[in-house]
């Protein structure tokens, strides 16, 4: 899984086996946390999703605390929910809402808070940037930092049948299965996904780390298109989703069981100067670099190989 993939936090961390599932090319992957005990099955959908979605995944149990804060990463995510409603937190001006059939995240500009009840159960989508695009009736602008349920994507009716199908499933590749067919049955044609796909890949793969003035030049289109559709389909500019990759990678190369030299990983990442990167730590978490180890590191000690390791950080 991508580091895209693993950092839109829900469901994300340690996986302790890989297996091969029944179509060529899939991925499971699965899980099961410490003592509290939870469940996550992980695969990578079929052609043309796998060009849309890092991961479908099912996760089931006892959450390791009720209430979890997850830095902004450069993907979406979509939550078909099956159990009790779950509480989310969009930013310090924005109130708790609580979402009982579950979510809809498009690519996050800011650290937000997500309570689970005392046990959860769900199936859902980690998606790259771009990927959402193709399933929702509005441009991605009106969503950045403003969750919506699934309802208000997918309509009434079409989410509790889906929800109904996948509670009476035979287990969690079944439910796999079908979330993977509503999703295919929804793929819609996307005007300017690929000039959003390709730009982004680049992106993504020099970690940020890219001129972008440069990329509209390669694209042979204007900054200002560039950034237009770039809102319209991931919900951000091509700037702001440089930043996020950027950050995400610099996150998932901290090692917090072990010394940082947070001057080495600041330069190494490509930010100004130390100044600079803590600036960005503290705007993307809001915390400063030393107080996320110190979180992250309670996390490892309370909650050792959990699943959930790796983005999420206790919130309580």
């Amino acid at each position: 899984m991508s580091a895209a993939g693993r950092s839109s936090g829900i469901g994300a961390g340690s996986m302790l086996a890989t297996a091969r599932l029944d179509h060529p090319g899939a991925r499971c992957r699965w899980g099961v946390g410490d003592a509290v005990g939870m469940e996550y099955v992980s695969r990578v959908p079929r052609p043309p999703l796998d060009g849309l979605i890092d991961d479908l995944y099912y996760l089931e149990g006892v959450p390791p605390y009720a209430l979890l804060t997850l830095p902004p990463a450069p993907s979406a995510l979509l939550i078909v929910n099956l159990g009790a409603p779950f509480r989310i937190r969009a930013g310090t001006d924005i109130e708790t809402a609580e979402y009982a059939d579950g979510c809809v995240v498009t690519m996050p500009t800011r650290a937000w808070e997500f309570g689970y009840p005392f046990r959860t159960r769900s199936v859902g989508v980690h998606v790259k940037p771009w990927g959402l695009a193709p399933f929702l009736p509005m441009p991605a602008a009106e969503l950045c930092d403003r969750p919506v349920t699934i309802e208000q994507v997918w309509g009434r009716p079409a989410i509790a049948e889906l929800r109904d199908r996948l509670a009476t499933a035979d287990g969690p590749h079944e439910m796999l299965t079908l979330l993977e067919e509503e999703l295919m049955r929804r793929l819609c044609e996307t005007a300017g996904l690929g000039l959003v796909r390709h730009t982004s890949s680049v992106i993504a793969a020099t970690s940020g780390a890219v001129a972008i003035g440069d990329l509209s030049v390669a694209a042979g289109v204007s900054s200002t298109h560039l950034a237009q559709r770039f809102k319209e389909l991931i919900g951000v500019t091509p700037k702001r989703l440089a930043r996020s990759y950027r950050f995400a990678a610099t996150v998932l190369a901290i090692n917090p069981a072990g010394p940082i030299d947070w001057g080495d990983l600041a330069g190494g990442a490509g930010y100004f100067d130390q100044a600079h990167f803590g600036h960005e730590f503290q705007a993307f978490t809001g915390l400063t670099p030393t107080r996320y180890v110190e979180v992250r590191r309670r996390f490892l000690r309370e909650h050792p190989g959990h699943v959930l390791d790796g983005w999420p950080l206790p919130a309580d």
